[in-house]
């Protein structure tokens, strides 16, 4: 039998849950489509929130011809295919106005050759691309292609929204609602599910189907769990654990906990990971978590980054290990997280504050006339290479933004402020 999350797909606006941001009354993504105007696309969100069935959507409102490929199992050859009928599509009388539509769901598989192999025809329009990645496309799609198109965000579904899933499936599903269906209870059903519509759906018709006695069944937090312990693999297939187990990783090496990390990393590793996923997250714990209380955490995690784009798998395992290892053990601060983001909450709060005249860039004489640049002290002309001047603007000076954490390398760093900044910032 086709799962529910497949039989309730919808096929238009009218009944797609969730991502009011785009598709709702006015916004902007329902404005492109009604107006026949759709750019490119990257949808970018975590698994289940309908990338691909928004994508659907589109090509049908649209009546365009619609292709689709998966990065996980189509190379540069089906791409050509499909181009290739694109072309002969132009060249036919069409009664709709509009590039056949591509989608390609998990983009961010794509190899940099495979994704070269889109640009000519997405830049002149002989196909309308879509992709779908639960990936930063900032990181995972190639800068030219990215240029070409539009990124959409889609934000995880929200509580209410997954609740009217349920109930559009107990009231419209063709299988379920000839059962009478008891729900008393849903947290662990969204629990499970972890904001994944299509997860809900498929663990909701399994709990259901497993309870069913004379045509009814009921459903509520205990039936879920023992369900959901019995049938783990049937509703939790193609590494839908992968965000759960990127957070242990990640929280082992932020605990200091070496054995969690490398087993965590070994759990990824025979799942079929990304390395370079895992090699990313690692470089970005490295600053967030580690920062300036061990700088060379960086250079390792971004070493181990290069040399698995170098290596892949079996052998870039060792390097992975190596560099979990290392920062699992390495002293942690977050204190650059922090100054950073009191940084923006600051600018956020304070709006654009004029550059101080003494520090502005005076390129030219009717700058310098204007006073660019007057007062300013070279600090390299200056005892200890320090002349104790004024760099934020007025309206906020003394700011203390950069905390030192208490860790003994920014110990040292906070000693040294002090006594530079002792009339300044309070360290």
């Amino acid at each position: 039998m086709i799962p529910l999350a497949e039989r309730l797909r919808p096929t238009d606006l009218d009944h797609y849950i969730g991502q009011e941001h785009l598709v709702g009354p006015g916004a902007i993504l329902r404005k492109a489509i009604e107006q026949n105007s759709i750019p490119s696309i990257i949808f970018w969100g975590p698994p289940g929130v309908g990338k691909t069935t928004l994508a659907g959507i589109i090509a049908k409102s649209l009546r365009r011809p619609f292709y689709v490929l998966s990065a996980v199992s189509s190379g540069v050859k089906d791409v050509r295919e499909v181009i290739d009928r694109a072309k002969q599509y132009a060249g036919e009388l069409k009664e709709v106005p509009g590039s056949p539509i591509l989608f390609i769901d998990e983009i961010h598989r794509f190899s940099k050759s495979q994704q070269d192999s889109l640009l000519n025809a997405v830049e002149r329009g002989t196909i309308t691309l879509i992709g779908a990645t639960t990936e930063n496309p900032s990181f995972e799609v190639i800068s030219p292609l990215l240029s070409r198109c539009q990124v959409y965000v889609l934000k995880e579904l929200s509580k209410e929204d997954l609740l009217k899933l349920i109930d559009q499936a107990m009231q419209t599903d063709e299988v379920l609602k000839r059962k009478k269906i008891i729900l008393s209870e849903t947290d662990s059903l969204l629990r499970l599910s972890g904001g994944d519509a299509r997860k809900l759906l498929n663990l909701f018709e399994l709990v259901v189907t497993s309870n069913t006695k004379d045509g009814s069944a009921t459903v509520d937090n205990e039936s879920v769990q023992d369900i959901a312990q019995e049938k783990t693999a049937l509703y939790d297939k193609g590494g839908e654990q992968h965000y759960d187990i990127i957070s242990a990783f990640i929280k082992s090496m932020r605990g200091s906990d070496p054995n969690a990390a490398v087993y965590w990393l070994a759990r990824m590793i025979r799942g079929g990971e990304d390395p370079i996923f895992i090699a990313r997250r690692m470089l970005i714990l490295a600053s967030e978590d580690i920062g300036n209380s061990n700088p060379t955490a960086l250079v390792i995690a971004n070493a181990c980054f290069e040399a698995c784009q170098k290596t892949g798998y079996p052998e870039c395992r060792i390097i992975l290990s190596q560099t979990a290892i290392y920062l699992a053990c390495s002293v942690k601060s977050n204190a650059s997280y922090l100054a950073i983001d009191g940084a923006l909450a600051l600018v956020d709060k304070t709006g654009d504050l004029s550059v101080p005249l003494h520090i502005r860039n005076a390129p030219t004489r009717l700058m310098k006339e204007l006073g660019y640049g007057k007062n300013y002290n070279y600090d390299h002309s200056n005892d200890g290479n320090f002349a104790g001047q004024d760099f934020l603007p007025p309206e906020i000076k003394g700011s203390l933004i950069y905390e030192p954490g208490n860790n003994p390398r920014e110990v040292d760093i906070r000693e040294y402020l002090r006594k530079l900044w002792k009339d300044n910032y309070k360290y």
